[in-house]
């Protein structure tokens, strides 16, 4: 998407919206959040990959643990060939390379291949920069099919000189992250991992998530694989050791313990109920747990726990058996927990189907913290060796690397890969493939991982695909859709009004397209569901139809990642009459020259009963399918996905203004209320979280007044 998009006009992907999530609230793969009840289960085929988590702050999330989506086939760009390379071109692309030659330095860099209009279609590096583009510009060279396209679709050549080899190295893997060019291997999906931070910027340390920069003082442990991970581990260190997860402003304006301190998952330092020497002890024994020292902390618990029992003190032997049983879990949810492997990231890499699969393990403190599959993009030319090598470069372009580096195929430069990373981590990494023992048996391991996970990804693809095959039948679709937008409205009264955008393909839910819009319109009528669409309409498509600068279009492209921006499928969540209003947007717009997607409008069902809806297209009769017809429930699913994340952003703009507001919004809440439930509560956050006889508690505030302030926190949008 644009880099000037309005501030409006915002992805609500951020690493906040997800810092949020609680490991019971999350949603797991392929769209089990919005399957149905036992009696009304569709057939098994209706899996939809890559099923949306939630993307906003309102909700929780698992964005970490879905796997990435498979890449597209690499489509040939204007003037590419697909058969055997034209000799003319790759005459002309031989000339090229031939001038540049002519310039190039016998030191080490980093070269760009340009086509025709200026794309990046490969970075490498080289020692000697103008011996590897020697080997390119000789015209009898017996090189692979791949590289004569590329150098069939060469016009220029563009050089960096670099002090050493390792250098070039860290460069070349930082532009193919930055460039995208279509002929390297591209590492998609790259997320930065969350790690778990022990604060040491308060009396009472803090147990938290956190992502970005290491900033705040304290000890960091990590990295995790997944955000569940991290929210696992800490749920279960809070059992174990009592930790206090809530923020200062919160534990500075407690006057009585919170809930949890009733249900032992904090020992209450906010009021005294522990005292500086005890808290200490709880601290230090969870950075002990954490930092590997986990055999010794369990031994001192049950040391505890049986002088306890001994003197007849059974609660507070209960009390140390309870901590014991979570650390426990902890290490039962790790897994493998290797015995000679106490610092080290594993990657284990399979091939199938012309797609690859990297599996990332992390071991850190002797601990397994997870693991994750990746699916980079590359052509089926490239082997195993030739896609992980490329892959690592990338992959510790911006995160730090571990001391010991573990591979399942031996690849070419390991010692300059490991050297470059040496340079950057301030340390000695290795680089290794193991042979046998231990390290080969997680070697093993992961690359079982690897396999299924490669194997469950083609599966939901074929499956996938077949639903929008069975779309594209079903409602007379040219062809089967490869961008289907959905949009919906949310707002309460016309307030905090609300548009959203969620984007499909054949690879599911692309949450990176996710778009919402903040309505802004002045003049529009409180509630005027058509007005909101039109202008949410229009500020889409005439992003659109806008010409693009260079360094736009060079954004959208590497955003995209070969996904089309045009829609060939609006839907749109409504009747007949919604679906004559963007028609008439699509044909004011004039996007019958240009490129009309196809229309459709969901309707609800009598008492909005799902598997009745009627379906509406422009020119033809209402479509009303069987309750168990499989492309009804994928619509479905494509129409709740939508109205899942609209409610989400509206209720995230809702909270932002309440919280600016204040409780004078509120009718009938006074000054003396206002203080009343702020001294009761201690913050906002907390008076919304309430339930109305908590709120009947606090003094002055009577059964129809808190009735009244739960339901200003909990009315329903629209």
């Amino acid at each position: 998407m644009d880099s000037d998009l309005d501030s409006d006009f915002d992805s609500d992907l951020d690493s906040d919206a997800t810092d949020g999530a609680k490991p019971d609230q999350r949603k797991t793969r392929r769209g089990s959040e919005l399957a149905p009840g036992p009696a009304d289960l569709p057939p098994p085929e209706l899996a939809l990959p890559d099923a949306a988590e939630d993307t906003d702050p309102a909700a929780s999330s698992a964005e970490d643990d879905d796997e990435a989506r498979l890449p597209e086939p690499a489509e040939e760009t204007p003037g590419e060939t697909t058969g055997p390379v034209g000799e003319s071109r790759l005459a002309a692309g031989h000339a090229a390379i031939e001038r540049a030659v002519r310039l190039a330095p016998t030191s080490p860099g980093v070269y760009r291949m340009l086509n025709a209009v200026s794309d990046v279609l490969y970075v490498g590096k080289a020692k000697n920069v103008r011996k590897r583009l020697t080997s390119y510009a000789r015209a009898n060279a017996p090189l692979p099919a791949r590289i004569l396209r590329m150098i069939a679709a060469t016009v220029a050549v563009e050089i960096i000189s670099t002090a050493t080899e390792t250098e070039a190295l860290l460069l070349e893997a930082n532009l193919i992250k930055q460039l995208r060019p279509r002929f390297n291997v591209q590492l998609r999906d790259d997320k930065s991992f969350p790690y778990i931070l022990i604060t040491g910027d308060h009396w009472a340390p803090q147990i938290l998530k956190h992502r970005g920069a290491q900033s705040r003082p304290g000890r960091y442990f990590g990295p995790f694989a997944s955000a569940g991970a991290v929210n696992r581990t800490i749920t279960a260190l809070q059992r174990a050791f009592l930790v206090r997860s809530c923020t200062d402003a919160f534990f500075e304006s407690r006057t009585r313990p919170c809930l949890l301190y009733q249900i032992r998952r904090c020992s209450g330092p906010c009021t005294g109920e522990i005292d500086f020497p005890g808290y200490t002890e709880l601290v230090r024994e969870a950075t002990d747990f954490l930092s590997g020292r986990s055999r010794s902390v369990k031994q001192e618990l049950a040391h505890e726990m049986e002088t306890a029992s001994t003197e007849l003190e059974f609660e507070t032997a209960a009390l140390y058996r309870d901590r014991l049983a979570a650390l426990s879990a902890i290490q039962s949810q790790q897994g493998i927990n290797p015995r000679t492997v106490e610092e080290a990231d594993l990657f284990a890499i399979h091939q199938e189907g012309g797609y690859s699969c990297v599996e990332v393990f992390f071991f850190r403190t002797g601990q397994n913290w997870g693991n994750r599959a990746y699916f980079p993009r590359a052509e089926k030319s490239f082997t195993p060796e030739e896609v992980l090598a490329s892959f690592l470069g990338q992959f510790y372009d911006d995160k730090p690397p571990p001391r010991l580096i573990l591979l399942s195929h031996r690849i070419e430069e390991s010692e300059l890969l490991a050297d470059a990373l040496s340079v950057k981590a301030g340390f000695k990494v290795e680089i290794s493939t193991p042979q046998r023992g231990e390290k080969k048996e997680l070697i093993g391991h992961a690359l079982t991982n690897a396999r299924e996970a490669l194997g469950r990804k083609l599966a939901d693809t074929a499956t996938q695909s077949r639903l929008l095959d069975g779309m594209a039948a079903t409602l007379g679709l040219p062809h089967p859709p490869k961008r289907i937008e959905v949009y919906d409205n949310s707002h309460i009264q016309g307030t905090n009004a609300v548009g959203a955008m969620i984007v499909a393909g054949p690879d599911g839910f692309i949450k990176n397209q996710y778009r919402k819009f903040n309505i802004k319109s002045e003049g529009l009528t409180p509630g005027d569901d058509y007005a909101m669409m039109r202008e949410v309409l229009q500020r889409r498509f005439r992003r659109l139809l806008a010409p693009a600068s260079e360094d736009g279009a060079a954004k959208r492209k590497a955003d995209d990642d070969s996904f089309p921006q045009w829609p060939d499928l609006v839907i749109i969540d409504g009747g007949r009459g919604q679906l004559n209003t963007v028609r008439e947007i699509f044909e004011e717009m004039g996007l019958s020259q240009v490129s009309l997607p196809s229309l459709l409008a969901v309707a609800k069902g009598p008492d909005r009963d799902a598997g009745r809806e009627t379906l509406f297209m422009p020119d033809r009769e209402a479509i009303k399918l069987e309750p168990r017809d499989p492309v009804l429930y994928f619509i479905q699913r494509l129409r709740d996905e939508a109205h899942r994340f609209v409610i989400g952003s509206h209720r995230k703009l809702r909270k932002k203004d309440l919280r600016e507001a204040g409780l004078q919004e509120i009718p009938g809440i006074g000054p003396s209320r206002k203080r009343a439930l702020l001294h009761h509560f201690g913050t906002l956050k907390e008076v919304e979280r309430a339930s109305i006889a908590d709120l009947g508690k606090v003094p002055g505030v009577s059964a129809e007044s808190a009735r009244k302030i739960f339901e200003f926190f909990h009315a329903r949008p629209d």
